[in-house]
């Protein structure tokens, strides 16, 4: 599966994603063994989903896109302020999840900060 991160906390190794299939987000937390891996907002991911207790978990995060999306949480935070409901006339606009720009995976962009 591929999705964008959305939010992501470095401290604790978190993360929400917003999955390609448009279903439910699916979250992300590292555990002890899985390879550390630096998620920020607006990154392009693959991970493994995995659906335990109704809820969708991104497994083995690897970084396909560092920072391709930045924004993207405005758009859909904006995007739902204006109702988006199409039965009122509103007109659903779609987001391709296609790479912008290939950084290699694990590169960080200049001045940027990864704990892990």
């Amino acid at each position: 599966m591929f999705g964008v991160v959305l939010w992501s906390d470095s401290d604790d190794q978190k993360a929400v994603i917003w999955c390609e299939d448009h279903g439910d987000l699916a979250f992300y937390r590292k555990t002890d063994a899985q390879a550390s891996v630096c998620l920020d907002v607006g990154d392009w991911v693959q991970f493994d989903l995995v659906t335990e207790r109704k809820q969708r978990l991104a497994l083995n995060p690897r970084l396909v896109d560092q920072g391709s999306y930045r924004g993207l949480q405005d758009l859909l935070r904006d995007a739902g302020a204006t109702g988006g409901d199409v039965a009122d006339g509103a007109v659903a606009k779609l987001i391709p999840f296609a790479a912008r720009v290939r950084r290699k995976p694990g590169r960080q962009a200049e001045g940027e900060v990864c704990r892990a």
